[in-house]
């Protein structure tokens, strides 16, 4: 008979994990995370405990011991198979063991084994790790706690084993606190999760806390956004050796961050490419139905790219499908032709299996003097991660990839290595975040021309050598970070100073940025810089083993295998053991095993039930995306206008459906849940009453950018009326004389920039093709139409403005 006490899972098996806390220290870019995990074990055998959960995918995990009672042991970087042999050895002579290790699959899944956990025991799991903070299209400095790890799709039906419960189901507690200091003052910090108010601690606003509000539960991943002022200042960062390593080698040696913000000329930055080919890969698997139900998602960028460039719809789960057979001329024809396919599209082709389209996609010809911009969107649900990683890199001389991913638990490993590899940039789009202006950030990228000849020269003392840890840069964007990590060896003269120079050409201009800094070690650096760029040297060693597998040399393990032992950084070929070698007598009895679940993405509605909803109607609704449990009957509501006929249309668009494919539940208990939550609804509202279609609701900009001619125009028509906000008669009424479509361009340009400037960035390409559109045309009456359009819409706004 099962000990039903403490925690339960979903399967009503007792959870020996009780809380996780989690410390995370920001200085200026770079994140050092201490998570806590506190265990007991409360029945009445020894446990083994094993805990699969995510980290961010460029994290060094640098630090793991375990505290139990007064012991402390500090585990060990060992081979990862010797590491195993050694955690199953001491299990099996009765000893307390501890084991942490990376995915094969991936690196940003890591399984943590707490092994003979005896009776009324308990035990601390102190985990560390370093991460670099991404830079947002807002200047944001994005750090992301992974709380939400959804099952990964395995094309083979191989890989670790995810074990995850719905949101409300966690049976463990989390308490997160951030400290961040910076030499410029913080401005801000924000979270998609309840924060406590920021408290800054001096008086320049230069350091500052902040935690997670009391009563977070496990429904997201937990993402900060840090804000400085004066954020895209070059730096350097000099760190001291280890005092214990050998002098000449990595930890014994300074080592140098360089943090390098290319500024392009305006004159390049306004010569935005007129070609290139767009290649859109959709990702369609079950688990993307909330995206791809969602409006922002299906107005896609197309009414953004430029004329005579080429383009391209991909969509897959476990096959793939293409809107055309290969990549056409992008034109009215065939923009309307993709957008109506698009607006078709379900989460209804199954599993995550993204190879098979990529491979597809590299074997199509490029398209002379039409560069292929390649566009992924997904929620990175695979589980071959690395093999995705690989192909991307293998044809990164024939591309640029940019990557987006969408929803809670969406692999940051695959969705930056993508980016990475194929010289273009990730983005995160999660909870409420509108899709538009990260979509148009990296469509501008797209749209800028190539940076090449790109060469990184350092001019240090004549005593002092440098072994660049990173691999070359090859991409470069306006505005954009880039991070060097090198090693300096031999000694400098207290003032000395060193200067590294960054060169590059641009549309035919030779460029270049240079930073002067001090060789003088940062004071109370730590090793985090170490640590990052060990991290970040293994990860092209591995990159470099796993292009040579097969072939005679297997010396690049061996170089990992060293690097991170003397590092004590994670790797993919080692683990971390610990092993309790002072707990007196042999811990008696045969293990039971307890996996310990993590959170998945709830079931989430693409319809807003904040807005045109009642209460009772509302109340169903979240209860049905909150995941599997008994609604509560709703009070009786008078007013009410929904109907259970409407719930029933919604269930039958797939607006409420979750594909259960992929192993995240029963889905005779979903649909019971959907039936049970009808008949509450039913108690409200009886069978009466109409559907109130004014609940789904179109946002006006998107109404006006899927306007949008291909050519650049708008056209006067109803819709453009009903999208600023007026009558036909009245625009018509307006109207100056002898003008056609250069009223209605010219009306939506005003529109634009008198009511929309706080989303300038998700229209301002719309904007640029417009007034192409309008100079081409040597359009007549510009200034008569610019004056009347302000009348008629309530604007100031300055011919010079629209860019005419």
């Amino acid at each position: 008979m099962m000990n039903c006490c403490g925690l339960l899972t979903f399967e009503k098996e007792p959870v020996p994990l009780k809380s996780v806390e989690v410390e995370l220290e920001v200085r200026d870019h770079v994140a050092t995370v201490v998570s806590t995990l506190n265990y007991e074990n409360k029945e009445d055998k020894p446990l083994e405990a094993v805990f699969v959960f995510p980290l961010p995918g460029d994290a060094a995990v640098c630090h793991f011991s375990a505290q139990i009672g007064q012991t402390q042991i500090v585990a060990e970087v060992k081979e990862k198979q010797k590491a195993r042999e050694e955690y199953d050895d001491a299990l099996s002579s009765g000893q307390q063991a501890f084991l942490l290790e990376e995915s094969d699959g991936s690196p940003d899944i890591f399984s943590l084994s707490v092994g003979s956990l005896p009776p009324a025991e308990s035990a601390s799991i102190r985990l560390e790790y370093v991460t670099e903070l991404a830079v947002q299209a807002d200047d944001g400095l994005r750090f992301c706690l992974p709380a939400v790890l959804n099952p990964r799709y395995q094309p083979q039906g191989a890989g670790v084993q995810v074990t995850s419960v719905p949101v409300s189901l966690v049976p463990y507690s989390l308490s997160f606190s951030a400290r961040v200091s910076s030499p410029r003052p913080i401005s801000k910090v924000e979270s998609n999760c309840s924060l406590d108010p920021l408290q800054y601690l001096n008086t320049d606003q230069t350091q500052a806390t902040v935690k997670l509000a009391a009563g977070h539960k496990f429904d997201r991943d937990v993402e900060l956004l840090i804000y400085y002022k004066d954020a895209h200042q070059p730096t350097a960062v000099v760190e001291a050796g280890q005092a214990s390593a050998e002098l000449g080698s990595l930890m014994g040696d300074p080592v140098v961050m360089v943090s390098l913000y290319p500024e392009f000329t305006q004159s390049v930055m306004s010569s935005m490419a007129s070609c290139g080919e767009f290649v859109f890969l959709v990702d369609r698997s079950g688990s993307m139905d909330y995206a791809t139900n969602n409006t922002d998602y299906k107005t896609f960028p197309l009414t953004h790219l430029p004329m005579g460039c080429y383009f391209n719809i991909y969509s897959f789960g476990s096959r793939y499908e293409h809107i055309f057979s290969k990549s056409v001329e992008y034109s009215q024809k065939t923009m309307e032709e993709a957008l109506k396919k698009v607006k078709e599209m379900e989460a209804d082709l199954g599993g995550t299996e993204i190879l098979e389209p990529l491979k597809h996609i590299y074997s199509q010809p490029c398209i002379q003097n039409q560069p292929r911009q390649l566009f992924v969107f997904t929620d990175g649900e695979v589980g071959n991660t690395k093999e995705v990683i690989d192909l991307v890199k293998k044809n990164s001389g024939s591309h640029r990839c940019f990557s987006f991913g969408i929803g809670e638990g969406a692999s940051s490993a695959l969705i930056n290595g993508m980016a990475k590899e194929g010289g273009g940039h990730a983005q995160f789009i999660t909870g409420t975040d509108r899709m538009q202006p990260k979509v148009m950030q990296s469509l501008r990228f797209a749209l800028q021309p190539a940076v090449v000849d790109i060469s990184v020269t350092w001019d240090l003392p004549k005593e002092v050598s440098v072994t660049v840890l990173s691999p070359p840069i090859t991409t470069l964007f306006q505005g954009q970070r880039s991070l060097i990590y090198a090693q300096l060896t031999g000694q400098s003269a207290e003032a000395a100073e060193g200067c590294v120079t960054l060169k590059y050409s641009l549309a035919g201009h030779p460029s270049e940025n240079q930073l002067h800094f001090s060789l003088r070690p940062a004071v109370d650096a730590g090793l985090t810089v170490h640590r990052l760029g060990a991290r970040t040297l293994i990860r092209s060693l591995e990159m470099d083993e796993r292009e040579n597998r097969g072939q005679q040399d297997g010396g690049v393990k061996e170089k990992v295998v060293q690097l991170s032992v003397q590092s004590g950084v994670s790797s993919s070929f080692t683990a971390f053991i610990a092993v309790n070698k002072d707990n007196g007598e042999a811990i008696q009895g045969p293990l039971v095993q307890r996996n310990i679940p993590t959170a998945r993405e709830p079931i989430r509605s693409a319809i807003c039930i904040d807005q045109g909803y009642c209460p009772a109607v509302k109340a169903v609704l979240e209860s049905i995306c909150s995941g599997p449990q008994q609604p509560e009957p709703p009070a009786r509501c008078p007013q009410c206008l929904q109907s259970r006929r409407m719930l029933r249309a919604l269930l039958r668009q797939r607006v409420l459906y979750r594909s259960f494919r992929e192993g995240r539940g029963c889905p005779m208990i979903f649909w019971g849940h959907i039936n049970d939550s009808l008949e509450c609804l039913s108690v409200c509202c009886g069978a009466a009453g109409e559907p109130h279609t004014d609940a789904i609701c179109q946002d006006p900009l998107l109404q006006l950018v899927s306007l949008q001619e291909a050519s650049g125009c708008w056209l006067l028509d109803p819709a453009l009326a009903a999208a600023v906000g007026k009558t036909d008669e009245e625009m018509e009424k307006s109207k100056p004389e002898k003008v056609g479509c250069l009223w209605a361009t010219i009306l939506a340009l005003i529109w634009l920039h008198g009511f929309k400037m706080d989303a300038k960035d998700e229209w301002e390409l719309l904007a640029v093709k417009a007034a192409s559109w309008l100079q081409a045309h040597k359009a007549p009456f510009v200034s008569e139409c610019v004056d009347a359009g302000n009348v008629l819409l309530g604007c100031s706004v300055k011919k010079e403005a629209l860019g005419l």
